[in-house]
């Protein structure tokens, strides 16, 4: 039975295929100590070591910095989400 559900789904995607996917584009990053930064994937290791571009630093819901490059030590990192916002707000 577990079978016929296994031939079911030819295409699986993984965390990998969606971490590629997604470099380029707006993300969010959460971090452990609830603060998110949000910009441009630039690119990311094995390790969740990720550097964005045009990345924005926001603390409880409000923007407190912005940097034009971002580098974050993935021991760090919560998650990463792809952004429904566009980031051309005076880029």
């Amino acid at each position: 039975m577990s079978g016929a559900a296994e031939k079911g789904s030819t295409t699986t995607k993984t965390p990998g295929d969606f971490l590629k996917s997604i470099r380029g584009r707006p993300v969010v990053v959460k971090l452990n100590s609830g603060v998110d930064y949000r910009g441009i994937l630039a690119c990311l290791d094995g390790y969740m070591n990720i550097a964005m571009e045009q990345t924005e630093e926001y603390v409880n819901g409000q923007l407190k910095n912005k940097y034009g490059d971002a580098f974050i030590r993935g021991n760090n990192v919560l998650y990463i989400s792809t952004s429904k916002r566009t980031l051309a707000d005076g880029a």
